[in-house]
C-alpha cells in the first residue's frame, strides 16, 4: 500500500473555502455599502427636490399673501368710498329737506307764539319760545302734530313769564321737542 498523505490537500481545500467565504463576505459587504450609498444618494436627491418644491410653493404663497393684502386694502378703500358716496347722496337728498322744515315751521307757528331758540339734532328738533297763553302753545302742538313733516310733539317745560313786555301777564315760556319725519319714506315702503 502506498503511503499517501491527504492532510495538505485538506488544508488547502479548507484555505480555499475560507478565502472563497471571505471573498463572498467582502463582496456582500461591498454590495451592501453600495446599496446604502445609492439609497442615501436617492433620498438626498428626493429631499432636495422636495425642498425645491417647498421653496417654490413658499414663494407662490408669499405672492398670494401680498395679493390678498392688496385685495383687503382695495376692499377697505371701496368701503370707504361707498361710505363717502352714501354720505354725499344723503346730503344731496336732504338738501331740500331743511328748506321744507323751515317752511313747515312757519306754517305751523300759531298766532301769539314766537321762537327764541331752535336746535336740530338728527331728526329731533328742540325749540324754546314765548307764547301769549297756554292755549297758544296747545294750538302750536296741534299744528305740529297735524303737519306731514313733523310728529310726536312733546312739551318738556312751561313756565309763567308775567314780566314779558310783548305778551302781558299770561305769557309763558316753553320748551318743546318733536320729530321730523320723511313723508316720502312711507310711500317708498308701500312700494
Amino acid at each position: 500500500m502506498a503511503n499517501i498523505n491527504l492532510l495538505p490537500w485538506r488544508e488547502w481545500e479548507r484555505e480555499r473555502k475560507q478565502k472563497e467565504f471571505l471573498g463572498q463576505v467582502v463582496a456582500v459587504l461591498v454590495f451592501a455599502v453600495l446599496i446604502i450609498l445609492a439609497t442615501g444618494q436617492f433620498l438626498n436627491v428626493a429631499i432636495e427636490n422636495q425642498d425645491g418644491r417647498n421653496d417654490y410653493l413658499g414663494g407662490k404663497i408669499k405672492q398670494l399673501d401680498k395679493k390678498i393684502a392688496e385685495i383687503r386694502d382695495l376692499r377697505r378703500q371701496r368701503e370707504d368710498l361707498l361710505a363717502r358716496m352714501r354720505v354725499i347722496q344723503e346730503l344731496q337728498g336732504n338738501r331740500s329737506v331743511i328748506v321744507r322744515v323751515f317752511d313747515q315751521m312757519v306754517h305751523t307757528l300759531a298766532k301769539g307764539v314766537h321762537y327764541s331758540e331752535l336746535a336740530m339734532e338728527g331728526n329731533n328738533i328742540t325749540l324754546a319760545g314765548v307764547a301769549e297763553s297756554n292755549n297758544r302753545i296747545s294750538a302750536l302742538m296741534r299744528n305740529l302734530d297735524g303737519s306731514d313733516l313733523f310728529a310726536a310733539p312733546n312739551l318738556k317745560s312751561i313756565k309763567e313769564d308775567p314780566e314779558n313786555s310783548d305778551y302781558g301777564e299770561q305769557a309763558s315760556r316753553f320748551d318743546l321737542s318733536f320729530i321730523q319725519v320723511n313723508p316720502n319714506a312711507e310711500a317708498e315702503e308701500n312700494l
